[in-house]
């Protein structure tokens, strides 16, 4: 028997979507989150666009709770957004920035020998960011929401998404989680590709 015990983060309800025929190929989720069929209505009669999260899957941080990364607390801050706001969290299958769980891993080994995480990528022959979001766009397009709110610091998230038939009415930041093993990491994401984060 437990004396007491802390909410540390409290799912809330959802609806998770699947899909066939995405160009990739891959079996990526659509969930939505709070109020988001409210929301989606309200944005296709011409009120606020929806918003959306498109988070790559990080085994190491999502599930693991990885410091060497912030994408654990990321899918914890966007959840948490989307709640309250009523929205879309796209879960991509998208280990590595697109290189795969096992290439991923090598790449970690390779940033803990002094590396940064494009180096590391393109170290083992791959690309520094393999991810392409042809199939988000389908997602999105196929779910109806065609103009919505970004939940991202990536700015080539936003500019595939537009390319794609996506329209971008605002790219709204996340925050930045930032501990004493990723300040690497997320300078070389501002620094190298540009990423929207106000570091210390």
């Amino acid at each position: 028997m437990i004396g007491s015990y802390t909410e540390r983060f409290t799912v809330p309800e959802a609806t998770m979507m699947t899909f066939e025929g995405l160009l990739d190929g891959r079996e990526h989720i659509a969930v939505g989150v709070g109020e988001w069929r409210e929301s989606l209505r309200q944005a296709t009669a011409g009120g606020s666009p929806l918003l959306v999260r498109m988070h790559s899957e990080c085994l190491t941080g999502d599930v693991f709770g990885s410091q060497n990364c912030d994408c654990g607390p990321q899918l914890r801050e966007a959840v948490e957004r989307l709640d309250e706001a009523g929205g879309l969290l796209l879960y991509l299958r998208q280990e590595g920035r697109g290189i795969g769980l096992y290439a991923k891993l090598d790449a970690v080994a390779l940033q803990l020998a002094g590396m940064d995480t494009y180096e590391a990528n393109l170290a083992l022959g791959r690309g520094e960011d393999e991810r392409d979001y042809a199939a988000a766009a389908q997602m999105l397009i196929g779910l109806g929401a065609d103009r919505i709110r970004l939940l991202s610091n990536n700015s080539d998230k936003a500019a595939q998404l537009e390319a794609y038939g996506v329209r971008i009415a605002e790219r709204v930041p996340t925050g930045v989680h930032v501990s004493p093993w990723n300040v690497r990491y997320l300078t070389t994401k501002a620094t190298h590709t540009a990423h929207t984060l106000s570091l210390p």
